[in-house]
C-alpha cells in the first residue's frame, strides 16, 4: 500500500466494507485545516455523500481536552456533532496516507472525544475501532407517535415488535429505535420522507433505525432513515449500530456473557450496498456501559485539493454581468 504525500487530500472510500461499491461511502479531506465551515459545507454539498469528515489538527485552545485529531462532520445540508461510517473512513484514510502501524489515538469532535485504535493487518490493511461516546436513552415514545411512525414507514403498529418499546438512544448522536417482529419485508419499506422528517421535529431526533434479529442470535439487519437531515437512507450506519447494542442489552434482546456482548449489525443490502458493523458493548451488572465499533474500508479514489480554487467561495460572487436596468 503506497504512502500518500502530506497534502490538502480528497477521498471517496467505502466504510464497513473491504469491497468496493457496497458498504457506505463517505468524503473525507485530509489536512482540511485551510478550508472555512462554508467551503465544507459546499465540498460536502458537492460530494452528496450522507457525511463529509474534515480532518485537521488538534486544537489549542485552553478548554480543549487533550486529543491527537480534529474532526468535522457535514451531510449534504447541515453539520452533524458525529459520524461513524465517516470516522472509520477518515482514520482508513489517514492510516494509509501516513502508513501507520497498530495505534490509539483521541479524536475530538462536536460530540467530545473519542477513543480511536487503528489495526494494522498481517496483509498490511487496517481495520478501525471507535469507542463511541456515553450512553443514554429517551423514554418510549407514546401510543400516538408509535402509529404515526408506522404510517410514516408504510406500515401499522403490529408490525412493531411486541413489548418493545420505540425509543431515542444515543452515543454522541442519536437515533430512534424502531424494533420490527421477525416476517416484517425490512428491505420492502418505502418510508414517507416528508412525514418522518416531521416527526423528527416532533422527538426531537432525526435518524430512524428499524432493525429485525437474525435467527442466529449474533446478528441484525437495519435500515436508517435521516430525511431532517438531507439524508433519505443512509447504507450502513456507525451512530445506529452503536446505540442499537445497548438497546438489545437494555431490553434483554440478545444472549451475552454478562460482560460483554459483541454481534455483527447488518445494513444497506436494500440499497445494494451490503456492510456490516462490527459491534461489541461493554456490560456492568446487567446495564450496557461502553459501546464500541469497528469495521474496514476501500479507497475507491483520491487527489490533492487545490485550495486556491476554493478561495473567495466563502462569499457570494460577483455577477457574471450587471441587472437589466
Amino acid at each position: 500500500m503506497a504512502r500518500l504525500a502530506c497534502m490538502t487530500q480528497l477521498f471517496h472510500i467505502d466504510a464497513f466494507t473491504s469491497i468496493p461499491f457496497r458498504g457506505n461511502p463517505a468524503g473525507v479531506v485530509l489536512a482540511a485545516d485551510g478550508l472555512s465551515a462554508r467551503q465544507m459545507q459546499d465540498l460536502a454539498r458537492e460530494l452528496k455523500h450522507s457525511e463529509t469528515a474534515f480532518v485537521m489538527q488538534p486544537r489549542k485552545g485552553a478548554q480543549d481536552e487533550a486529543h491527537d485529531v480534529y474532526i468535522r462532520y457535514f451531510t449534504p445540508t447541515t453539520e452533524v456533532p458525529i459520524c461513524g461510517h465517516a470516522t472509520i473512513a477518515a482514520h482508513y484514510a489517514r492510516a494509509v496516507a501516513m502508513q501507520l502501524g497498530s495505534v490509539e489515538l483521541q479524536q475530538k469532535t462536536g460530540a467530545g472525544v473519542q477513543r480511536i485504535r487503528v489495526e494494522r493487518q498481517a496483509d498490511g490493511d487496517y481495520r478501525i475501532v471507535m469507542r463511541q461516546g456515553p450512553l443514554s436513552f429517551g423514554l418510549p415514545l407514546s401510543a400516538a407517535t408509535r402509529r404515526a411512525v408506522a404510517a410514516a414507514l408504510g406500515l401499522d403498529d403490529s408490525a412493531f415488535a411486541p413489548g418493545l418499546p420505540l425509543q431515542i438512544v444515543s452515543t454522541g448522536h442519536s437515533k430512534v429505535m424502531v424494533p420490527l417482529r421477525a416476517g416484517v419485508a425490512l428491505d420492502a419499506i418505502v418510508p414517507d420522507h416528508a412525514a418522518l422528517a416531521a416527526l423528527s421535529a416532533d422527538v426531537g431526533c432525526n435518524g430512524w433505525f428499524p432493525f429485525q434479529l437474525r435467527a442466529c442470535g449474533t446478528a441484525t439487519d437495519g435500515r436508517m432513515f435521516a430525511p431532517a437531515i438531507g439524508i433519505p437512507e443512509d447504507p450502513v450506519t456507525g451512530n445506529a449500530n452503536g446505540p442499537l447494542g445497548a438497546y438489545l442489552v437494555r431490553h434483554g434482546l440478545m444472549a451475552h456473557d454478562g460482560q460483554l456482548l459483541r454481534f455483527q449489525g447488518h445494513q444497506g443490502r436494500a440499497l445494494r450496498r451490503d456492510g456490516v458493523v462490527h459491534v461489541e458493548v461493554a456490560i456492568a451488572q446487567g446495564a450496557p456501559q461502553q459501546v464500541s465499533i469497528s469495521g474496514g474500508a476501500v479507497i475507491l479514489f483520491c487527489a490533492p485539493l487545490d485550495l486556491t480554487r476554493l478561495a473567495g467561495t466563502s462569499s457570494t460572487p460577483a455577477a457574471a454581468c450587471p441587472p437589466a436596468a
